[in-house]
């Protein structure tokens, strides 16, 4: 479990270090992702994006664990 919290926290890491370049990518502007914007307020709830990376996720370890 300590490995797993720790690679998770690099992965993490590395993620918010690559932000600037992976927001330029157009991930999380995907059909179906919904935003709600008012004139104070925003908000957005990436529903495909996340299925979108789920998937890629669960294909990823899938083929390690073989």
């Amino acid at each position: 479990m300590q490995r797993t919290l720790i690679i998770l926290g690099i992965a993490l890491v590395v993620a918010g270090l690559l932000w600037p370049w992976l927001s330029k990518l157009g991930l999380f502007r995907l059909p179906g992702d919904i935003v709600i914007e008012r004139e104070n307020f925003r908000l957005y709830f990436p529903i495909t994006s996340m299925v979108l990376i789920s998937v890629i996720l669960s294909v990823i370890v899938w083929l390690l664990r073989k």
